[in-house]
C-alpha cells in the first residue's frame, strides 16, 4: 500500500502509467510540462517528458516558482477523488480534473509566476494528466 500523499504514491502511479501503453500518449500525444501538486501543507513535483513521467519528487513551497503551474486542494478533496477514481476505474463526470478546475472559484490550477503560456499547459495536457490519475486506481492508497 502506498500512502497518499507521497513520493513513494506518485511512484508507484508513475510504473503504471509509464507501462501501460493504453495510459501512455493517450491524451493525444507528449506531454512535456513540470506538474506541482499541492496537497495541503505538503508539495510535488512531477516531470513530464514525452510519453512517460520521468520523475516525482517532494519539494518546498518556493520551488511551485519551477513548476509551469500547480494543482491544488485540500487533503479531503484530493482523498475524494482519488476515491471516485478507485472506485470507479477512472474519474468520473464530477471528479475529473476539467470538472474540478471549472467548478471551484479560485480553480484547481494556478501558478506562482503568472506566466499564460505556462499556465495554459494544464489545458494543453489535460486529459494525459486526467490519465495519469486515473492509474491510481490500479494501486492500494492509504490517507
Amino acid at each position: 500500500m502506498a500512502k497518499f500523499p507521497s513520493v513513494a504514491w506518485f511512484d508507484a502511479v508513475r510504473d503504471i502509467y509509464n507501462t501501460d501503453d493504453e495510459l501512455r500518449g493517450a491524451g493525444s500525444g507528449t506531454c512535456n510540462c513540470t506538474l506541482g501538486v499541492q496537497v495541503g501543507r505538503e508539495f510535488f513535483q512531477l516531470t513530464f517528458e514525452g510519453f512517460e513521467c520521468s520523475a516525482a519528487e517532494k519539494i518546498t513551497k518556493g520551488k511551485l516558482d519551477d513548476c509551469d503551474f500547480y494543482l491544488h486542494m485540500p487533503a479531503k478533496d484530493w482523498r475524494t477523488m482519488l476515491s471516485n477514481i478507485r472506485q470507479n476505474g477512472h474519474a468520473t463526470y464530477n471528479q475529473t480534473l476539467n470538472t474540478l478546475d471549472l467548478d471551484r472559484p479560485e480553480g484547481l490550477s494556478t501558478s506562482t509566476h503568472n506566466d499564460q503560456y505556462r499556465e495554459d499547459m494544464f489545458f494543453r495536457y489535460n486529459q494525459t494528466l486526467q490519465f495519469f490519475f486515473n492509474a491510481s486506481a490500479r494501486i492500494n492508497t492509504t490517507y
